[in-house]
């Protein structure tokens, strides 16, 4: 990419050029993870299930992993302004049938081509916002910005969104990023010129039967690992011939990329050892990361908090994630041992875990969850991006965007496998804690009958009639009981977090091969996904 061409009109400052990207990516990277923002509230919304929501995320995840290796075709296609029109005004459509539809059935396919147009509008956005760095650095910062704000997202729509779903109908969000696209969608037609960043290249034999074979597998992933827990796995036959299908798509998929001339996705890239040892840590991470969202639900379930003060504590998470990522970006630049980033990212993580581990309790203070939070968000902003650029540093030039294609791909197999881990842990954990509870509160339980006698009474010192205290002691003892299976349960994953975090400790400190690796971008290519 030249930075000799004019890609804005003389007298727009750079900075002015870097507010109206970051602005026109902004609403695209709330509507990533906002089903997440109110669970609850969404799936009021839509008359649906929680795992609906999940799988609302999950598709829109699959559209933009799916799609990235096809959009580079229409990246060399179109002009960068009529690149950044055409797909914000399908963005705005898209946004705008979210916000009049609550039809399951109309969301799931706009949520996968969200998912696509996010791919577009990022790329292009971030390849421009750093046409005018120092070319040794722009790839390391190009990368940082784009994985960080990917990572951001979370923490960052549960606080800005929070006030709104909490006073308003879940869909208004959705009416609030049409009025944000909109002004940028202005600013972009008044400063860019029409210019190409590179040589037209024609949309001729376009190799749509891969994307829609990788589609189909990315899109039976999730819903296997979000639904199947709930239907039984095998037993059901819409999880039985989901498999099956995958597996046979799979298999096409593989066969068909040996035979092209230009694989949709360079497979050879599994031959390398540090890649394959990256992309696992990219893994760990995911299935890591995404076991804040228990945390979250001890929030709301046990101590009881608003979405709003949830939204307040995770900004401390949200701060650390920003620190995190600043500190392994300039060891990034300052190209430092990647056992001196690893480290200090998976000590933080599995300091998180056990110090949570020993947090959870009905009664809590919640100022004693700040630092915990803060520790996990660096952790996770340390490890992230140093180990995509050392995946990508670990395979040769041509093929590092396929590096980056997969790396991309195992964060969402990490998504779509802590789902399914914490569905089935959830079920069986609660379920066993259950039924060790059940064996102890009896009727001719001494404990049972003394915190009930004890219950009854503050009722009935409230003017509540002996009937009504009856029944009101007994449904705080079953509330009182829930609270604590949440807590094991919690307790449960978080203890096998730790286990999985030790493991991956000893597989850095052990792995012969990581210094064999420099961690820095050798490709010019500024597309940072």
């Amino acid at each position: 990419m030249d930075r000799g061409i004019p890609i804005f009109k003389n007298g727009v400052p750079g900075w002015a050029i870097k507010i109206i990207l970051f602005s026109l990516i902004l609403p695209t990277l709330v509507l990533f993870f906002l089903p997440f923002a109110n669970i609850n509230a969404a799936a009021g919304y839509y008359g649906s299930e929680p795992a609906d929501i999940q799988f609302a995320v999950a598709l829109f995840y699959a559209g933009y992993i799916a799609f990235y290796s096809l959009e580079r075709r229409f990246f060399n296609f179109l002009a960068a302004k009529e690149y950044f029109i055409i797909f914000t005004m399908l963005e705005l459509l898209t946004t705008l049938v979210c916000y009049l539809t609550n039809d399951l059935y109309i969301l799931f396919p706009i949520r996968f081509f969200q998912g696509m147009l996010f791919s577009s509008t990022v790329n292009l956005s971030l390849s421009l916002m750093f046409t005018r760095l120092h070319s040794e650095r722009a790839r390391e910062i190009s990368f940082s910005v784009f994985f960080g704000m990917l990572i951001c997202i979370l923490p960052f729509t549960n606080l800005v969104t929070a006030d709104l779903i909490d006073s308003y109908n879940f869909n208004l969000v959705y009416k609030g990023a049409l009025f944000s696209y909109l002004p940028c969608l202005c600013l972009i037609m008044l400063c860019m010129n029409n210019v190409r960043l590179n040589a037209r290249f024609h949309l001729y034999k376009l190799d749509w039967q891969s994307f829609v074979f990788w589609s189909i597998m990315l899109t039976l992933l999730g819903y296997i690992s979000i639904y199947g827990q709930e239907y039984y796995w095998l037993d059901d036959a819409r999880i039985y011939y989901s498999v099956a299908a995958m597996i046979v798509s799979t298999l096409i998929y593989i066969v068909r990329q040996r035979g092209l001339k230009r694989p949709y996705l360079h497979l050879g890239i599994f031959r390398f050892r540090n890649f394959k040892f990256a992309a696992f840590l990219i893994f760990v991470l995911y299935i890591c990361r995404f076991a804040v969202n228990i945390t979250n639900s001890f929030f709301t379930g046990v101590l009881k908090l608003d979405p709003i003060h949830v939204g307040y504590i995770n900004s401390c998470n949200l701060g650390g994630l920003i620190v995190g990522i600043i500190i392994s970006g300039a060891m990034i630049l300052q190209k430092k041992n990647i056992r001196f980033i690893w480290f200090p990212g998976f000590i933080l993580l599995l300091a998180f875990h056990v110090i949570m581990f020993f947090l959870f309790a009905t009664e809590a203070n919640e100022n004693n969850f700040y630092a915990p939070l803060f520790m996990q968000g660096i952790g996770v902003g340390m490890i992230m991006v140093p180990t995509i650029v050392y995946a990508i540093s670990a395979v040769p030039v041509a093929i590092g965007p396929s590096a980056t294609s997969i790396c991309s791909t195992m964060g969402y197999v990490g998504f779509c496998v802590s789902a399914a881990i914490i569905n089935f842990c959830e079920l069986y954990e609660k379920s066993r804690h259950y039924n060790a509870f059940q064996d102890h509160l009896t009727k001719v339980d001494r404990f049972a009958l003394h915190t009930l006698a004890t219950r009854g009474t503050e009722l009935l010192s409230k003017g509540l009639s002996l009937k009504q205290a009856g029944k009101g002691a007994n449904k705080q003892l079953v509330g009182a009981v829930n609270q604590q299976i949440q807590i094991r349960f919690a307790m449960d994953y978080y203890e096998m977090m730790s286990m999985m975090l030790v493991a991956t400790l000893l597989l850095i400190a052990l792995f012969p091969y990581l210094n064999r690796t420099a961690v820095y971008l050798r490709s010019r290519r500024l597309v940072p996904a």
